[in-house]
């Protein structure tokens, strides 16, 4: 590998050497439509310090094709959180690109108190994939009606994917209080081999608590 000339390692540690925009919030935004992918980043660190920037780098998030601007926006979203980040984040969770989606999940992950009043709208969602992506929100939703939120899927949800989600989430955290899901959920899939094994893990990883 070659030697980065002096010039070039001054440059790339002080970003604001290639600035070209007024360092306020507006020049901030400008910076999001640079062409130059080291500009946007810069800019989308910076607006973590405005919550009122959280539409925008929802928008820029869904159209970014740089990974390093993608996980800055990431990290700055996590940092403003609120009403705004999330219901901006919850539509790509319907994106044909698995690398949003998954960023859009990651970011709800770090958002629980945001994230848990839209909980029971997704679980309801006609897309069994919607569902499952609830399921893996809650992984780090400390709420305390996860339980209650993952046994209803037991008893109820139609789709064996969204099932099975959901107990592999309960196999680290479920108490007794989801038994009765878990005995349902091998009643409602018995020809599913699956299920029925994760119940049983379920099961007994809760009863030797």
């Amino acid at each position: 590998m070659g030697l980065k000339k002096a010039g070039q390692v001054r440059q790339e540690e002080s970003p604001a050497g290639f600035r070209r925009y007024e360092r306020n919030y507006q020049g901030l935004l400008c910076q999001l439509g640079d062409p130059d992918p080291a500009v946007r980043r810069w800019a989308v660190r910076d607006l973590a310090s405005y919550p009122e920037a959280a539409s925008e780098l929802v928008l820029l998030l869904a159209e970014e094709p740089e990974i390093e601007v993608r996980e800055a926006i990431a990290t700055s979203l996590e940092l403003i959180g609120g009403r705004t980040a999330v219901e901006g984040l919850i539509p790509l969770l319907r994106s044909e690109d698995a690398g949003l989606r998954n960023t859009a999940i990651e970011v709800l992950q770090h958002l629980p108190d945001d994230v848990a009043v839209h909980t029971e709208r997704l679980l309801v969602e006609p897309d069994s994939d919607l569902r499952i992506f609830a399921v893996n929100i809650m992984e780090t939703l400390p709420h305390p009606r996860r339980e209650e939120w993952l046994s209803g899927i037991l008893r109820s949800d139609p789709h064996v994917n969204v099932v099975a989600a959901a107990l592999n989430l309960l196999s680290e955290i479920g108490s007794e209080r989801v038994l009765p899901g878990v005995l349902e959920a091998g009643r409602r899939f018995p020809a599913e081999p699956y299920i029925q094994f994760a119940c049983q893990m379920v099961e007994k990883r809760i009863r030797s608590l």
